[in-house]
């Protein structure tokens, strides 16, 4: 099975934090679309053989589409793609987005996921991020989004300048209270230039505290396991049968193609990536060309990639899978780097899979660094 992600590069205004590729400007929408139609058609020989499972709109804001131009894109998938028979689409959604009528015709449409960047329910905290949403529209596009679809997840932001670990706590507690049966949870980075990092440079807002981070981070995991959420993924808790199959599938390698400015692709053996201009990214569709770069993947590069995405998920680093992909020296190299986090109780090892502590999960992507391979071909 495979997925297509589909980039949508617009947003109202841009939040502080944000370095993902978007324009405020929506000038070029229309010509946008149409050379996101025709990539999908050019690329359509990549998934010749291999069903696609999940569509995900994300961005950018994907909410800022009409339902008709969203309907152009799946139209296009399905004519160019093999399509299983249920599959999971997506929609990443702002909560300003998500009126009562929007949420209706959204009910109407093959998209049957929502994704919707709540980030907090306070009002402190998003004006500080500079989201186009308020408290209130946080609130009320849940419950009304509840009347019409069940398969919803939020987002939420810890580890945000000036909000304690009490407030954290509160923000929880009202996301567990309206019952949806995902969430998806990050800490606050300081991209480069990215506004938050001018602001923290220029002493207009403190930099971010990690150790509260941290701090909050466990909160977040001790309280929605309680309430019987599954960490699947070190920013993803999933209630049984509601883990996200496109987060999923990135983190267990599957492949998928990224449709749009800036956005990645993976088949396994090669990664690509798109131009990161909407105009360069147009033109070249109107050529008929495909505005990507491809790098074909080392060995080494596979064996690593395999290390960094499963020590993120509860399904852990299969020694057994490494010995038959990579071969008997990258796995003794593994249990032997392994052995110096096992020691400090980071990670442990349990039924042939390697897998981080809960006093090793927030620093996984460290410790996964530490297990590279970095000298063979």
């Amino acid at each position: 099975m495979a997925g297509i992600y589909i980039h949508i590069p617009f947003c109202k205004q841009a939040c502080y934090y944000c370095d993902f590729h978007f324009s405020t400007s929506l000038k070029k929408k229309d010509e946008l679309l149409r050379a996101l139609i025709k990539e999908l058609k050019l690329r359509k020989d990549e998934f010749k053989e291999t069903p696609v499972e999940t569509i995900y709109f994300g961005g950018g804001t994907p909410s800022i589409l009409s339902n008709e131009e969203l309907q152009l894109l799946i139209d296009s998938v399905y004519e160019n793609y093999k399509v299983i028979s249920s599959p999971e689409i997506t929609l990443e959604a702002n909560p300003d987005d998500l009126d009562k009528d929007r949420i209706v015709e959204l009910s109407k449409s093959p998209i049957n996921r929502l994704s919707i960047g709540i980030q907090s329910f306070f009002e402190k905290d998003l004006k500080l991020m500079n989201r186009a949403h308020n408290a209130d529209e946080a609130r009320s596009c849940i419950e009304e989004a509840k009347k019409y679809f069940s398969n919803i997840s939020i987002d939420l932001i810890y580890g945000i300048q000036g909000a304690t670990n009490e407030q954290w706590i509160k923000n929880i507690e009202i996301a567990l209270n309206f019952e949806i049966p995902h969430i998806s949870s990050y800490a606050l980075t300081v991209e480069p230039k990215t506004a938050l990092a001018s602001f923290i440079e220029k002493g207009i807002i403190e930099d971010v505290d990690d150790e509260q981070a941290h701090q909050q981070f466990l909160i977040l995991k001790d309280k929605l396991e309680e309430e019987g959420f599954v960490h699947y993924e070190l920013s993803n808790f999933g209630k049984e049968g509601f883990f996200s199959k496109n987060n999923s599938a990135y983190w267990q390698g599957k492949s998928y193609l990224g449709i749009g400015p800036s956005a990645h692709s993976f088949n396994g053996i090669q990664r690509g990536w798109n131009v990161r201009n909407n105009t360069k990214y147009i033109k070249a569709l109107e050529r008929n060309e495909l505005p990507i770069e491809i790098e074909t993947l080392t060995l080494t590069d596979r064996y690593n990639e395999y290390i960094m995405t499963g020590l993120r998920t509860i399904w852990g680093v299969s020694l057994k899978k490494v010995e038959e992909d990579f071969g008997k020296l990258f796995k003794d190299y593994l249990i032997e780097r392994a052995d110096i986090f096992i020691n400090q109780h980071l990670l442990y090892i349990d039924d042939e899979h390697i897998r981080v502590t809960r006093k090793g999960q927030f620093l996984s992507d460290g410790i996964s660094s530490e297990l590279f391979k970095l000298n063979l071909a």
